[in-house]
């Protein structure tokens, strides 16, 4: 059977904490009870993907405890498959988020079982990537293991990359990216060491206006594809997204909603956009429809519970 979207990645428990704001360096601040929920950029993507109705699998490292069983729940109830959820390993991965007022959110991430995804769990999973018409992945597994996916990706399949948490990305890995999701951070960090991102960074500090935030986007987006990928695509929360081709670049503007939490908000973002370029659409198009469903998942709280049906992206 076809598996519209693959994704390889992480699968965490995140450790949610709501405060009035973020504490400084040696600052405490008081926060709300604790709140635990499915989460991780792999499990969200996979939850996400699937809760739109595509055909979703994840290949992913939990632990042999509770939160590794919460995780696979979580998947099970959204309809992907779980067989390739693998355990054993180590303590199941753990985020430690807090959300302030407006809904921005910080992150630490203790990776645990993630770190024990490795290249031969890749290969062991051949059959799979065969199937997938679209691999996702990020960069909360191990580098070697994302670059075996790309080495292994199959000339049907597309990959769709989101470097986060960023890193350095080998060329082998750049070059199959269609595309390469970041976000302006992500962007920023990896151009920093070109030409590119100086220039880029002396035209951000000597103007301001949403007109020059665009430009500066687009010759971002321009930059980062000279890197390799085949093409990039840059989220701008409610600005909405920019998309780069060898064609040229264009924008994608995000309905405007009340946010609640960010929360994973980039992760359904990035598995609406894989799933509708495993069915067919053109990125532009897909960018579309990717952006509505981000914009769903920042009116709800938390992370997998925040992401909406294809019925509640239909009617946004």
């Amino acid at each position: 059977m076809t598996v519209e979207v693959l994704v390889v990645g992480s699968a965490n428990a995140d450790l949610v904490v709501g405060v009035e704001r973020r504490p400084g360096a040696g600052e405490t601040v008081l926060g709300t009870d604790l709140a635990i929920h499915p989460g991780g950029k792999g499990a969200n993507q996979a939850v996400a993907a699937a809760r739109l109705g595509a055909a979703t699998a994840l290949l992913a490292r939990v632990g042999d405890d509770a939160h590794g069983a919460l995780l696979r729940q979580s998947l099970r109830e959204a309809g992907a498959d779980t067989r390739a959820v693998l355990g054993g390993a180590a303590p199941t991965g753990v985020a430690l988020i807090t959300v302030d007022p407006s809904g921005d959110n910080s992150i630490v991430v203790a990776p645990g079982a993630n770190a024990r995804l490795t290249p031969a769990d890749v290969t062991a999973a051949q059959e799979l990537l065969r199937r997938a018409a679209v691999v996702s992945t990020q960069l909360e597994i191990p580098l070697e293991t994302v670059a075996e996916v790309a080495r292994r990706l199959p000339p049907t399949s597309r990959l769709v990359l989101n470097p986060s948490p960023p890193a350095v990305l080998p060329a082998e890995v750049l070059r199959v990216c269609d595309p390469l999701v970041v976000n302006e951070h992500e962007a920023r960090f990896l151009l920093a060491g070109s030409d590119d991102g100086g220039a880029a960074r002396a035209r951000e500090e000597a103007g301001d206006g949403e007109g020059v935030a665009d430009s500066l986007v687009a010759e971002q987006a321009t930059a980062l594809l000279s890197l390799g990928p085949r093409s990039v695509v840059v989220t701008l929360g409610a600005r909405g997204a920019l998309v780069a081709t060898a064609e040229g670049t264009e924008r994608v503007d995000s309905p405007a909603v009340r946010a609640v939490d960010t929360t994973g908000a980039g992760d359904a973002f990035t598995a609406a956009l894989a799933w509708r370029l495993a069915r067919g659409e053109e990125l532009v198009a897909a960018a579309r429809f990717a952006v509505r469903v981000g914009a769903a998942a920042v009116t709800r709280e938390g992370a997998q519970r925040s992401f909406p049906s294809l019925g509640e992206v239909e009617a946004l």
